[in-house]
This record gives structure tokens, C-alpha cells and sequence, in this order.
């Protein structure tokens, strides 16, 4: 850990503290901040994704920093330098619902001396953290920018099954995963292989080593890897996911390192990736060598596992409604990766969403891969 430490602080902006903070939740929070130096800025809270950490928004903290707000990047719970959370795969699920995760950034804010937080920005699993932040708290979280995951409304209660008479509305939705292993080509789906208990082990031992299969990953999913040339799916069937690229649908047979190890960048791609260095890399691959994946991929578990959708579904029916914007790159299948989310989104699931961003030259990892876009966007509906 250490030797973690070490290659943050040497990787971090001058401008960018790092320090820890007890969230009142069971976290001590490891957090980086901009714009600090005062205590009358406006908060903006930015939530990762996976494989991410709070490193993940060195690119756009001090531009937002600049602009008068103080800027909260934190290690989430399962990542990085923040400890107290369970890590082990049989250990404690439960505290890794979304909810608690919304509790996690509540608790956070709340000890940094706020009371309202003037935007909560997420990125990948990070995105519908802070789309319930604003779907749940609005009268904290004032404005929510999601980016690379759409968020498409709370999970819907059954409705009107009472006068059905047509026994329907208890039939029993088809599996997936199963019609993806009985493809042709026999697929699963990068979800499902996450809530695995070997996924981790997978990716930490793997034989590549974890920085090669961090490398490999970030660049698969890129704007780098030409063949990222996302479209719209028509519906969830197998056919259509197994459009997807292998990152999202994989090959039945395969782990992850094994898939993104095929489209390994060359010496030469990898020299000339200018918004991720060998060194801003060693930061991720250092602490994931570290701590390991499954704290995150405990997030997967409870999203495919459907205990915590009845508690959400408390929510069914109810829309965002404070201002909201999205970001993702033209090359991100992850606009796309579940048919719908993005049109509801647009259409009825944010009621004030000021704008809808598709920027060139990105693939997923937007924030990191075209910044200044990025941080010009966020400015602009920040000062609306």
C-alpha cells in the first residue's frame, strides 16, 4: 500500500490534495480535492465507475476547481485507498445496494460541512449512484451530470395484474445468459461474469499481470480501438447484445483478461496514448494489484443478483427532476449496451435534461479521453 501511495502522490496534479475522511457510514473515504483552499465554494461530488477510482477526474478538477467550486473525487466503497468495507465474496453484499451507496455520497457530503451539493457527476457504475443521489435527495443533490450509462427511471412495479386475466403477467421473463450460451457462437454476458466468484481472481492473477490486462481493458473500450462503432440495439434479446463488442458479450469460454488481451494495443499504440501514460496507469494497476476487484464487482453482484430491485422499486414511477446532463463519447457502447435506456432516459426519466452530449475522439472513458470537451460541457450547465 505503500508503494500505492507513492505513485499517487507522484501522479497527482499540483493543485489536487489527497486525504481521508470517515463518512459516518462505516467508510474511512479516501477523497481528492480541488478548490479547497476556501470554505464558501459550491460542491461538485464525482463519482467513478469500474475498473476506476477517484484518480479517474484528475483531468477536470482543477478546471472546475478554477470556475469557483471545491471538487470531491472519492475512492467509492470496494475501491482504492478507502477503507471499511467488506471485501470478501461470501462477506457482506448488502453494502453495496445502490442505496448505500447513495448513502456513502450523503454521508460524505454531509461531513465535509454541505448541505446541498451543486452537482453529483458519475461516470460508468458511478452514474446511477448519482442518478439515485438526485432521484432520491434532490433537495441535496441540485443537479446531477451522468455520464456513459443512461438512466432510464427506477425499476417499475407491476401494474394493473389484478384485472389480467390472461395469467401473463406472471409468466416468467426468459433468461438471457442461457439463450446467450445457446448462440451459435456461445456468448455471456460481462455482468454475469463479474458476479462470479472467480472473476477476481481472474483479473488479479491473471498471467499478463494487472497492469497489461489494465491496459488492455482501457484500450478496448477506447476511442484507440477503431472497430468501437456503436449503435442503437433494437431490443434484450441474445441476437441483438451479441452485436455487442466481447468487452460487453463475451465469448462463453473466455475471462476477461483473456478478451481484451486479443485486441492488446501495440508498443506503438501504447506509446502514443496520450490521455492515459504508463505512469498515470501505474496509479490504477498499483492499487488493483493491491486491493483487488472485488469490492467492485460487488456492485455487479447486486445489480444481477435482483434482491435490492424491490427496494428500489419504492421509487417506480418517479422521474429526476432537477436539471441533469449526459456525456458520453461517439465511440462508448455504453449509450447503447441496454436497448432503451437512452431514449427513456431523454424522454421521460429526466424532466429538466438541458442537454445530451455525444464527443468525438472518446470512447467510455470520456472524462480521461477528451477532458477539455468535457469539462467546457460541465461548466456550461454548471453555470446555467
Amino acid at each position: 500500500m505503500t508503494e500505492t501511495v507513492a505513485y499517487l502522490e507522484a501522479a497527482l496534479p499540483p493543485g489536487i490534495r489527497s486525504r481521508f475522511v470517515e463518512n459516518h457510514n462505516g467508510l474511512t473515504m479516501h477523497v481528492l480535492e480541488a478548490g479547497f483552499e476556501d470554505g464558501d465554494r459550491p460542491c461538485v461530488l464525482l463519482l467513478h465507475g469500474f475498473p476506476e477510482i477517484a484518480y479517474s477526474w484528475r483531468k477536470i478538477m482543477l478546471p472546475i476547481a478554477a470556475a469557483g467550486f471545491h471538487v470531491v473525487a472519492p475512492d467509492q466503497r470496494g475501491y482504492g485507498l478507502t477503507t471499511g468495507w467488506d471485501g470478501d465474496y461470501d462477506g457482506d453484499l448488502d453494502s453495496y445496494r445502490i442505496l448505500n451507496l447513495l448513502r456513502d455520497a450523503l454521508g460524505l457530503v454531509t461531513a465535509l460541512g454541505y448541505r446541498t451539493v451543486s452537482a453529483v457527476v458519475g461516470h460508468d457504475f458511478g452514474s446511477p449512484v448519482a442518478a439515485s443521489c438526485a432521484l432520491v435527495r434532490p433537495d441535496v443533490f441540485r443537479s446531477v451530470v451522468l455520464m456513459s450509462a443512461p438512466f432510464a427511471g427506477p425499476p417499475a412495479l407491476p401494474f394493473d395484474t389484478a384485472n389480467d386475466e390472461s395469467g401473463e403477467a406472471d409468466a416468467a421473463s426468459s433468461d438471457i445468459h442461457e439463450e446467450l450460451a445457446a448462440l451459435s457462437r456461445p456468448r455471456k454476458h460481462y455482468q454475469w461474469y463479474y458476479s462470479t466468484r472467480e472473476a477476481d481472481d481472474d483479473m488479479r492473477n491473471c498471467p499478463q499481470g494487472v497492469h497489461t490486462f489494465l491496459r488492455d481493458y482501457f484500450h478496448h473500450k477506447s476511442a484507440d480501438w477503431k472497430q468501437n462503432r456503436p449503435f442503437p440495439l433494437d431490443v434484450w434479446t441474445a441476437g441483438e447484445l451479441a452485436k455487442l463488442p466481447t468487452y460487453y458479450v463475451m465469448d462463453l469460454d473466455q475471462d476477461m483478461p483473456q478478451t481484451v488481451a486479443r485486441e492488446r494495443p501495440t508498443d506503438t499504440e501504447t506509446a502514443a496514448c496520450a490521455w492515459l501514460s504508463d505512469e498515470e496507469l501505474r496509479v490504477y494497476s498499483s492499487m488493483y494489484a493491491s486491493s483487488g476487484f472485488q469490492g467492485g464487482l460487488q456492485w455487479y453482484r447486486c445489480k444481477m443478483s435482483g434482491k435490492y430491485t424491490a427496494e428500489l422499486q419504492t421509487y417506480a414511477g418517479r422521474a429526476i427532476d432537477v436539471p441533469s446532463l449526459f456525456i458520453a463519447g461517439t465511440s462508448d457502447w455504453g449509450t447503447y449496451q441496454v436497448p432503451g435506456d437512452f431514449e427513456n432516459m431523454q424522454n421521460s426519466a429526466c424532466t429538466q435534461m438541458l442537454g445530451c452530449h455525444l464527443v468525438d475522439g472518446a470512447g467510455h472513458w470520456v472524462q480521461q479521453e477528451q477532458p477539455e470537451k468535457v469539462i467546457e460541457l460541465v461548466l456550461r450547465f454548471l453555470q446555467q
